[in-house]
């Protein structure tokens, strides 16, 4: 496999491998042993959902050393992390929803790990094993919720504030990829994946220790420098190296 998709076409529900645009339906579970179509499908009429339906998201915070410092804050001597709602999941092309005009509402370019498999109490170097891929997202969040709460599910659970995909990449290596963020064309976050401070292997038995991770559940790997406040009519596009772009406008 490599990059894999979610879609729909009327009321029918898809998994299918990506390959130069052209979709090759699924055959099987796409967490098992899963085998494609030979003729790829039309895309006519086809629209493109997140990549997969985790039974939830947990979001790591305070992972790139320059972030905490742009926001003040001490750098975590173990992963920091939250659940963010499932319902707050929105696909590639889809529409950022600000819910109080008058809050400051940021953007947040993010690498996601996808789960592969159930997995509990592993150590980091087994931890690659359970991963099924790593896709592109966003950590949208209402600084002015969030500074006056001491959690943060609230600030960054709305409807809307986990634009996520287009796909699941099977095939690459994590650890020393850009990121970037673009807000109207505009270059506002950039980086790469070789400053985080805990890697997505440690980040997956950190939280196997935690808690049971199911095949699908999504975990955001923080954010870089470079946060910003968004507003109706921006167009928002994450970037990350090897992965397909994310792309969403704010209303």
């Amino acid at each position: 496999m490599a990059a894999i998709g979610r879609f729909q076409k009327g009321e029918e529900i898809f998994y299918a491998k990506v390959v130069d645009g052209e979709l090759f339906r699924l055959r099987g579970e796409v967490f098992g042993s899963p085998s494609f179509d030979r003729k790829p499908t039309p895309r006519k009429g086809i629209r493109t959902l997140v990549p997969v339906v985790p039974s939830k998201i947990i979001a790591v915070g305070l992972n790139y050393a320059d972030h905490a410092r742009e926001t003040n804050k001490a750098l975590p001597k173990e992963p920091l992390f939250w659940l963010k709602a499932t319902t707050s999941l929105l696909p590639d092309g889809g529409k950022i929803e600000i819910p109080f005009r008058e809050h400051r509402t940021d953007y947040e370019a993010e690498l996601a790990i996808v789960i592969g498999r159930k997995i509990r109490n592993v150590s980091p170097t087994q931890a690659p094993r359970y991963i099924f891929g790593y896709t592109t997202a966003e950590d949208i969040s209402d600084r002015t919720i969030q500074n006056s709460e001491s959690q943060w599910a609230r600030c960054k659970s709305f409807d809307t504030f986990t634009p996520l995909g287009p796909y699941v990449e099977t095939k690459i290596d994590p650890n020393e990829l850009t990121i970037q963020l673009f807000q109207n064309g505009q270059l506002r976050q950039n980086s790469n994946t070789k400053q985080l401070i805990f890697k997505p292997a440690e980040l997956v038995s950190f939280i196997s220790t935690n808690m049971t991770l199911l095949p699908g559940d999504v975990i955001l790997t923080g954010t870089p420098s470079g946060i910003g406040p968004i507003q109706s009519g921006d167009r928002l596009e994450v970037r990350i190296q090897g992965l397909a772009p994310l792309v969403n406008q704010v209303k």
